[in-house]
Order: C-alpha cells, then structure tokens, then sequence
C-alpha cells in the first residue's frame, strides 16, 4: 500500500507500457509499489525477474532503514511472505544496515521454513552454483537466523522439515545457533540427527485413513467421514485448514453437528482476524464452492459471505454525504495470474478490494471499464456474489484500460462527487485515439469539483502512474491486502505511509 509524498519538485514524465504519457514515481514510492504486489512471478507486462531485478535496484537507491522498516511492514502488516526475505538478504548483499540486517532477519522469519527459503534465495541470489552454495554466508544473515532457530518448538521444526534444497539440518550447521537451555540442545541433536517428532497435523491422520485397506469402497469411504468429523469436532483444524478443505469435507458428507461448526468458525470474528487470510483466499474458497453440485453448499457460501463482512467491519467507510465513485480495471493486462499455481488474477483482487470498499459506503456507484466505462448496481452485503457478478459481466466492457472514461463521464453529466476510487495496474490510456487522458480530464474536472480526490489503488507495481500523484489530491496506495484501507483511512486524517513504515522501530 502507497501514498504519495508532497513535494516541491516537479515530478518527471515517462511512458507506460502502453506508450501513453506517465509520471515517475519516487524511489521510496517505487520500491513500496513494487513490494506491497510481489508475488515475484511473471505478470502482463513484466516478467518475475525483470521485477526483482528494479526491486534490488531500487533497494540501493533507498536508504537502508526505510528498506528494512519496510519489510517489517509487509511481513506484519500485509501478511507477505517471501518479499521480506528477499529485502532482508538484498540489505546484506549491499553490505548495508549492518547489525539492523540481523535483527531484520530475526523479525521477518515467523515460520521455521522460512530459514531455509531465506538461505536458499540467499544461493540464488548470489547466483552460486558450486556444491557448497551457502558458504561464506553473511555475518549478519547469519545472526539473524541464529537468533531465529530459538523462536520454534519441535512441533513447528517438524511441520515444515522438508526434503528441499536447502534442510533444516543444512541450516542448523551453517549459522550455528545458541541454544537457550539443555532442551533446546536435544531439539537442536535431534534435527542434526533426523529424529524429529513426527507432528499431528489433520494431514498425517487423514493420509494413515487413507494408507489402510479396506473391504469396500463403502467403508472407506466412512472411515473417511468418520476422521473429519473427529478432526472438525476436536478442534484440531486451523482456520486456513478449513478453507482449504471446505470441499473435502462436504464431499465427505459430514454430520450435521460438523459442517455447522466448521460454517460458525469460517464466519466467527476472533478466527478471522486471527486468521490474517488476504481477502482473495475466500473469493478462492467461494468459487471453489460454487461448482460444487451439494445441497449444502448454500449454508458454506454462507459462512464465507459473513467471514468477508467480519473483513469489511474494520475499514474506515464513508457516510451518505460523502458521494464516491468505485472504478474496477478489467481490461486484458489485469487478468493475469498473481503466481503460477494461482488461479487468483490481479483483476480478482481489484473486485474484490473494490467491493469490500463499497460494502462500507454509504452512497456510492460502482463499476467497471476496459474499452468503455459501465455502471453495475450491487447490494452492499453479498460481497463475494458481487465480485462474481462483475467477473461474469467484464467482457461488457472489453478489454482496454480507458480509465479516462470515468472521469469525462463526470464531466458530461456534471456530476459531482468527492471520491474517485480506481482499481487497477495503473497502465491507463486511449484506445480510443481520441487525444483524452485522464489526467487532462482530471484537471477539468477539478475545475467543477474542486474539492474532489483521485486515489489509485495499484495492484501491479509497475512504476508509473497516469497522473501526477505529487499533487494533493490525487494518491497511490497499492497492495492486495484489506490493510489498504488502513492507509485510506490515514490518507483521510493527514498522514500518509511513508510515515507509518518509518514510525517503526527496529
């Protein structure tokens, strides 16, 4: 999530990738974009390494206490994963941050898989390739890391202790961590050793159901049953075990008293904040669901629906006298997927991002624009039918991104709203050769609306915007979390990102 700085310097023009007239962002503004929608595979316009190719660029442009708070702020408030590592080593790489790369390390590594993936893109990093890849490892990396190895028990050691490419033992005897007392020593032998506890996970129970035979397919097929009503009714599933398994348990035909529990755990408030799923899981979970012939998918979708509104519930909407205008991009660059075992695309994201916004407005018009610009009504509470109501009807509107469009259709009707809100991968033009841009347009219409602003939510971070976001009231804020929305929310009461990412203490 961004929000532009105010400065006094005139912000420099460039191109997008569709050759239409752009603006350049600031490095600080740049690197946020860049991370807050890595996902660090190929896009529409970019492929993954030529994005993380202008990350590690554009870290060595900033200063290296922005780029560290920055990491902390995606691991722990955007929920990402695997771009904090790669900050984390690309500090290190530099020779920058000295003893702030270990603490970062330490910080950012909350899973105990996350060692290994932090050493392995650490090899590929430094692009070795000769049989000990890990040698000469950073001091501070390696401190880091140390420090990390005390933070997990052997349940979680276990859980993720992997035959990948970089082990835990691999990593164990690389950065030599302290143990903390005489049972953190048997933890630390026994993963030298390979004789980890094998964990309880609902994964190895149900795959011990599966390895036994049976007579029939019949009683399999029970025993089955049996094991997911004892998982669901013990308590012994985690909120994203759930999800993941809601069409496994309803093929099973579960008992009535289960699949009410699992409905009121997907839909309770406490699990789904502490949960932290980005908004996009249960749009998956719900499609998922949808092609499922089961009469009791109805009353699953239904839990899905009330865990989205648990979402909504915390973000800062606006009353009846704030008129707002919610534009999501559909056009042929936005259908892109998020990553290559995903079926999730940037265009899901920006509906869903977008209908979450527009459960909490009061008054205000949705819709969505490609090679023109229509208005779709919705209800404000059936926030996942929403999305899928746009994403059938997005080939009404073609598949350029003339996001102009919106803004001359204010003009025509002289209407005049305060919010124009615009989801997209912010590489706007004129299909049309009409000579319009949006921001030309946009000038126009302060001139009827002075007090109006233009917020981009740029869910690609390419590095450009269509308008100039160095003006006060026009603003970049990108990511795919609900957490965007908290800097919406600080964007209205004066403050901004940068300054939320630089109050954190390290």
């Amino acid at each position: 999530m961004m929000f532009n700085l105010k400065l006094k310097s005139k912000a420099k023009q460039t191109v997008n990738y569709e050759g239409e007239k752009a603006f350049v962002l600031t490095p600080q503004l740049e690197l946020y974009t860049a991370v807050a929608t890595a996902a660090l595979s190929d896009q529409f316009y970019e492929k993954a390494g030529d994005k993380l190719a202008r990350i590690r660029e554009l870290i060595a442009k900033n200063d290296a206490a922005f780029v560290a708070r920055l990491a902390v702020y995606a691991r722990e408030q955007m929920y990402l994963r695997s771009i904090p590592l790669v900050l984390a080593v690309e500090l290190a790489k530099q020779h920058r941050g000295d003893a702030m790369v270990s603490k970062l390390t330490n910080r950012v590594v909350q899973r105990a898989d996350e060692i290994a993936e932090l050493l392995a893109y650490y090899a590929l990093a430094n692009e070795r390739k000769e049989v000990k890849q890990l040698n000469k490892l950073s001091k501070q990396l390696q401190k880091g890391l140390a420090a990390a190895f005390n933070k997990f028990d052997e349940y979680q050691f276990a859980k993720y202790n992997r035959d990948a490419q970089v082990k835990l033992k691999d990593a164990l005897f690389l950065v030599h961590p302290k143990a903390k007392d005489e049972v953190q020593q048997a933890l630390f032998n026994k993963i030298v050793k390979d004789e980890l506890q094998t964990p309880y996970t609902w994964e190895v129970e149900l795959s011990a159901v599966g390895q036994q035979k049976f007579d029939t397919a019949e009683l399999k097929k029970a025993a089955i049953k049996a094991k997911w009503e004892e998982l669901i009714l013990s308590n012994k599933m985690g909120y994203m075990a759930t999800m993941r398994n809601l069409r496994n348990i309803l093929e099973a035909e579960v008992s009535k008293e289960a699949l009410n529990k699992v409905c009121a755990y997907i839909a309770d408030e406490k699990a789904v904040a502490n949960s932290k799923q980005l908004p996009f899981r249960f749009l998956a979970a719900y499609r998922e669901l949808k092609a499922l012939n089961n009469g009791r998918v109805g009353k699953v979708l239904d839990a899905l629906e009330a865990a989205v509104l648990q979402s909504a519930a915390n973000i800062a909407g606006y009353d009846e006298d704030t008129k707002v205008v919610i534009a999501a991009d559909v056009s042929g660059s936005m259908q892109t997927a998020i990553s290559p075992k995903s079926k999730v695309l940037n265009f899901d994201i920006g509906l869903m991002l977008a209908m979450l916004l527009q459960n909490r407005c009061e008054n205000a018009v949705t819709g969505m624009f490609g090679d023109t610009w229509k208005m779709i009504s919705v209800a404000k509470k059936n926030i996942l039918a929403n999305v899928q109501e746009f994403y059938s009807r997005e080939g009404e509107v073609g598949y350029s991104t003339n996001g102009y469009l919106v803004i001359k259709d204010l003009l025509k009707r002289n209407k005049v709203v305060d919010k124009v809100m615009m989801f997209t991968d912010c590489q706007l033009w004129n299909s049309n050769n009409s000579g319009e841009t949006i921001a030309a347009l946009w000038k126009q219409y302060k001139k009827i609306a002075p007090g109006a602003k233009l917020y981009l939510f740029d869910l690609a971070g390419h590095g450009s915007v269509p308008l100039n976001v160095q003006r006060d009231d026009v603003y970049l804020i990108a990511g795919w979390s609900d957490k965007i929305f908290n800097v919406l929310k600080a964007i209205e009461e004066g403050s901004n990102a940068v300054k939320i990412i630089n109050s954190i203490a390290l």
